[in-house]
């Protein structure tokens, strides 16, 4: 996928790193972020039956830390893809 969107010309950055302060504490790789593109759309790819409630609060929490606005579920863990991509806005009207 990364691949394929830098052949389509846009930016790509994957296993992006988001460091996180907890209290006094720094942590340097708090997160993975698993794409984000030209640093406008977080993608987070799953495989999995059904997305869950905390796959969501996982990309919101990403989101906000990042302040990346859009982000996008692509769930591999179904036959087709048709019901298997969702989006997720942080602070922006759906």
């Amino acid at each position: 996928m990364v691949y394929e969107l830098r052949k389509q010309g846009l930016q790509v950055v994957n296993q992006f790193l988001i460091p996180v302060l907890w209290q006094e504490i720094w942590l340097e790789v708090g997160f993975r972020a698993d794409i984000i593109v030209n640093n406008l759309v977080l993608i987070e790819l799953k495989s999995v039956t059904a997305l869950a409630d905390i796959h969501r609060k996982q990309t919101l929490t990403y989101l906000w830390l990042t302040n990346i606005k859009l982000g996008l579920f692509l769930n591999f863990g179904d036959t087709t893809m048709r019901n298997n991509i969702e989006r997720v806005a942080n602070g922006l009207k759906d």
